[in-house]
């Protein structure tokens, strides 16, 4: 069932700046949609490092504490293939500044929040504000930059600029919390937030509203399938994978994911096109998008418990401990589009899974006893610039060759497959490590996923 859209006036698209440096107002809108990036790339530590504080302060339980990060998750997962098609249909500026405003506006109160269940539902609201911001900040950088050159920069700008940004969230986060309350770690997000909402309108052009209708059976399969497969791949971190709550949810999930693309390919106006995965050089870097996160998600879950539960140290000395890594991604980061052109997507690619797979078997061999500066810092190095060298080539794969009411279902289908591949990964590491009695197991796991991105690079035309 469809149901009609209301028909606005059709706007001109904003003309591409051609191929070369990003200047001007250009650079202004890649400032705004990285600023985004950046902000939600942020609240991942902020509330990894304040949740015990809240643990002590709101008297979570063990399954408050998970739902928190759940609530967040299942919005955001169940809800980014919505976001793109209504960026799309609704103008994706539009799409980007409410998604904006209500992740901060839930940012902002969740420093406030008297209980658990206000908690929860403040992240599910900031999940969904998530879930509208993201797809349509990647379209429209998709329609401000022309495939080539100036395209790949801003990728790699936004890369970077998530990098710093995990950085800077690691010791804000650390340091806020030693120094005082977890409250006050919640807000960080909010100051950014604010900036943003007050920029785009200036600086970003609003896109073409493209006439069409919401597919309301397929949002609504989508949404639902996407929240149940995160939920039960977020359970089976901590449950048996024959466990109702895991092994129900992932295959409901998969059942529901079924019927949505059953519906889609008959759909007249489908909230995600076929035609998209119609391409062979797309599905593999939507394969490259999918096991990414889980080569490297291993990293911060096992080495944040390693650094503060086996060596006793601080929240802040251990995120001291992980920053080579966003800085090493940072760094490579700015170098990786001039290395794409000389080498190609396809070498650049084979690199940086290499790196990865490299990165985690070192950390495999990891003993309590072994030194931070021999062990530990070439790893992280090695899996920051593994990182750099993986995430361009499979973006920029997947978003070519679009035509303009394609963007926000393209970009929220590598959102939704980031979303999805670390919950996979991370799931799927804890498992093992769980089975195999530690967290070699766990990072020879994220070795495996590194496999898989090697093996998508390895299947792309030699050309490329």
């Amino acid at each position: 069932m469809t149901a009609q859209m209301s028909e606005p006036p059709v706007l001109r698209e904003a003309p591409a700046p051609p191929p070369g440096r990003i200047r001007g107002r250009s650079a202004a809108a890649l400032a705004v949609i990285a600023g985004c990036n950046a902000m939600i790339q942020l609240d991942d530590p902020i509330v990894n490092t304040a949740l015990p504080g809240m643990r002590e302060g709101l008297g979570l339980s063990a399954v408050g504490a998970s739902w928190v990060i759940n609530a967040y998750l299942l919005a955001f997962g169940g809800l980014l293939l919505l976001g793109g098609r209504a960026g799309d249909i609704l103008g994706r500026r539009a799409v980007f500044v409410t998604g904006v405003a209500l992740f901060t506006a839930a940012a902002s109160l969740r420093g406030l929040v008297p209980s658990t269940e206000a908690l929860v539902a403040v992240r599910a609201v900031q999940g969904a504000g998530a879930a509208l911001a993201a797809p349509s900040g990647l379209a429209l950088l998709l329609s401000t930059f022309g495939e080539g050159v100036s395209r790949k920069r801003a990728i790699a700008v936004c890369t970077t600029v998530g990098a710093v940004s995990t950085a800077g969230g690691l010791l804000l986060a650390g340091t806020l919390t030693s120094l005082s309350s977890w409250r006050w770690v919640l807000f960080l997000d909010v100051p950014l937030g604010l900036a943003i909402l007050l920029a785009a309108p200036l600086v970003l052009d609003e896109t073409a509203r493209h006439r069409g209708r919401f597919d309301l059976a397929g949002a609504l399969l989508s949404a639902l399938g996407a929240a149940s497969l995160v939920y039960g791949l977020a359970q089976a971190a901590e449950r048996p994978w024959s466990h109702p709550a895991v092994a129900g949810c992932v295959l409901g999930g998969l059942a529901l994911l079924a019927v949505f693309a059953a519906v889609e390919r008959r759909a007249q106006q489908p909230v995600v096109v076929p035609r998209l995965f119609s391409d062979r050089t797309r599905l593999l870097a939507y394969l490259g998008t999918l096991a990414v996160p889980g080569a490297l998600i291993g990293t911060y879950f096992f080495l944040n418990q390693y650094f503060q539960q086996q060596h006793g140290w601080s929240a802040l000395a251990t995120a001291c401990a992980l920053l080579p890594l966003p800085v090493a991604m940072a760094v490579t980061s700015t170098v990786a589009v001039r290395l794409e052109q000389r080498a190609g997507a396809r070498r650049m690619w084979i690199a940086g899974a290499a790196l990865l797979a490299s990165g985690n078997l070192w950390l495999a061999t990891l003993e309590p006893g072994d030194g931070y500066a021999v062990t530990v810092l070439p790893a992280l190095v090695l899996l920051g610039a593994g990182m750099a060298f993986s995430v361009l080539p499979p973006t920029v794969l997947a978003t070519s060759g679009l035509r303009g009411d394609e963007a926000g279902a393209a970009a929220s289908v590598l959102n939704a497959l980031q979303s999805v591949g670390g919950s996979i990964g991370l799931a799927t590491l804890v498992m093992v490590a769980t089975h195999t009695g530690g967290m070699a197991g766990g990072f020879t796991t994220s070795a495996f996923f590194a496999g898989l991105v090697l093996l998508a690079a390895l299947l792309l035309g030699r050309r490329r």
